[in-house]
C-alpha cells in the first residue's frame, strides 16, 4: 500500500488496541505505535503494530510528558491519539489543549465530558432527549450501612470510580454484581467497602432478559459535527468470569433506524465530535431501549463493525487526517464477531433464535475473532491466543450467571 503521511498512536495494549491496529493496518497497511503500562496477550508478538511501554503513563502527572516523548520520536508524521480504554479517553480530553500542539486528538472537551459522564447530568439529558434509563440511585461509604433500595430486586451494583476499584481488593471481587435481595446487596456492601474501595457505587434497577436484549452502538462523528457512520451489534454473550461481566463475547450486526435515528440527532445536537460508544438493553415489558451509559472511545468489541465491511479507524482517520469528505452511513450487513470458541457459544448463549442465526452466518464464512488474524500469524501469538481461547471452557463453566458476592 501507499505510504501515509499520518501515524495512529494508541495508548492501551488489550484487545480493543489489538482491533484497533488491526483495522489500520487492513485499510492502510500502517502499523501503529500502541502505548501502554504492561504488554498484554492480546498485542505481543504481533507483526503489525509496534509496542512501547510507558509504566505510568495511566497517572496524570506523566500522560502529557510521557506523550510528549512520543510526539517528538515520531515527529516526522502526522499524528493521531486515539484511546482504547475509558481511563485513557479521560486523559486525552483533559489535557487537550495541551495534546493539540502535538497530536490530532478526535476528542470532545472537558466541558461537555463532565455534562455526559456525571450520572446525574446524563440522565437530565436522557430526559431531554426523550431516552429511557434504568431507575438510579447511589450509595455512599457514609450510607451503606443504612442504604434503602428505593425499586424492585433484583438490583446491579457496580463501582462509580472504575479507577479505584480495580485497585482494591476482597474475597468474591466481581467487575459488577447482582443482588437478588436485601440480604445479598447488604452482604455485597459490606464487603466492597471492607476494602480500600470508598468512593460512591451506582445501584439500578435490573432490566430483565438475558444477554441477547443488550444493544452495543458504536459512532463516529466527523469534525464537522456530522455522524459519519452508526453501527447497531446485538451481543448474543457477555463474558462472565468476575473481571469481565458485562464485557460482551459474541455479537451479530442488527439494525433498528429508529433508535440509531435518535442517537444521531443527540450526538449532533450536542456539539459531539469522535467516537462514542453506547451501551443499552432492550426492556420488554415497555418495549423502550434502555441507555446505561455513553463512552467516549470506541468500544471494547468494536471490531464487529470493521467485520460487517465498514471500517471504523477508516474513518477517523479519512476524516481527520485525510481530509476526505464522508457521507452518513447505517451499517446493515449481518457479520458474526466473537472472541470465545463456538463451542463455548453454543453451549451457553441463551437465545435460540440468534444462535441459529450465528451458524448461518459460519457456514457463509461471515465470522471474524479479531485476535486472530492471518496475516499476522506467529507460533508464539497463536499459541497463547489459543491457550487463552480454551481457558474459556473452564472460565464458562465456573462463573456461568454467577453475579453474586460468592
Amino acid at each position: 500500500m501507499a505510504e501515509q503521511p499520518f501515524l495512529p498512536i494508541l495508548i492501551g495494549s488489550d484487545m480493543n488496541a489489538y482491533g484497533m491496529a488491526r483495522s489500520f493496518y487492513e485499510a492502510y497497511g500502517i502499523k501503529p505505535i500502541v502505548i501502554g503500562r504492561s504488554h498484554l496477550t492480546a498485542t505481543q508478538n504481533s507483526s503489525i503494530l509496534h509496542f512501547e511501554q510507558v509504566p505510568n503513563i495511566n497517572k496524570q502527572e506523566n500522560f502529557v510528558d510521557e506523550l510528549v516523548k512520543v510526539a517528538k520520536k515520531y515527529s516526522h508524521k502526522k499524528l493521531l491519539l486515539l484511546a482504547c480504554g475509558d481511563d485513557y479517553a479521560k486523559l486525552i480530553i483533559k489535557n487537550k489543549p495541551e495534546l493539540i500542539k502535538y497530536f490530532t486528538v478526535p476528542y470532545i472537551d472537558e466541558s461537555l465530558m463532565d455534562q455526559i459522564l456525571l450520572k446525574e447530568n446524563f440522565y437530565k439529558m436522557c430526559e431531554k432527549y426523550n431516552f429511557s434509563y434504568p431507575k438510579t440511585d447511589t450509595c455512599t461509604y457514609e450510607t451503606y450501612e443504612s442504604f434503602d433500595v428505593k425499586f424492585k430486586y433484583p438490583i446491579i451494583i457496580k463501582a462509580s470510580n472504575s479507577v479505584e476499584y480495580w485497585a482494591c481488593s476482597f474475597p468474591g471481587k466481581k467487575k459488577v454484581f447482582v443482588a437478588h435481595d436485601e440480604a445479598e446487596k447488604t452482604a455485597i456492601l459490606k464487603a466492597i467497602y471492607s476494602s480500600t474501595y470508598k468512593d460512591h457505587l451506582i445501584i439500578q434497577e435490573f432490566i430483565p432478559g438475558d444477554d441477547s436484549y443488550m444493544r452495543v452502538l458504536n459512532a463516529y462523528v466527523g469534525q464537522d459535527g456530522k455522524v459519519k457512520l452508526m453501527s447497531l451489534g446485538n451481543p448474543i454473550l457477555e463474558e462472565h468470569s468476575p473481571e469481565g461481566i458485562g464485557s460482551y463475547a459474541a455479537i451479530i450486526n442488527t439494525y433498528d433506524k429508529e433508535i440509531m435515528d435518535r442517537v444521531r440527532f443527540f450526538l449532533e445536537d450536542i456539539g459531539y465530535t469522535g467516537f462514542a460508544n453506547f451501551d443499552m438493553k432492550f426492556d420488554s415489558r415497555d418495549g423502550e431501549y434502555k441507555l446505561f451509559e455513553i463512552n467516549l472511545r470506541n468500544g471494547r468489541s468494536s471490531y464487529y463493525v470493521t467485520a460487517s465491511g465498514h471500517n471504523l479507524m477508516k474513518y477517523v482517520a479519512d476524516d481527520r487526517m485525510l481530509g476526505k469528505d464522508l457521507g452518513l452511513t447505517y451499517a446493515k450487513e449481518k457479520h458474526l464477531w466473537m472472541i470465545i470458541p463456538k463451542g463455548v457459544l453454543f453451549k451457553y448463549a441463551q437465545n435460540e433464535e440468534l444462535k441459529a442465526e450465528a451458524k448461518r452466518l459460519i457456514r457463509a464464512g461471515k465470522m471474524t475473532n479479531s485476535l486472530f488474524y492471518k496475516k499476522d500469524f506467529n507460533i508464539k501469538r497463536w499459541f497463547k491466543l489459543t491457550l487463552n481461547n480454551l481457558n474459556y471452557y473452564r472460565k464458562y463453566k465456573k462463573y456461568f450467571n454467577n453475579k453474586g458476592l460468592s
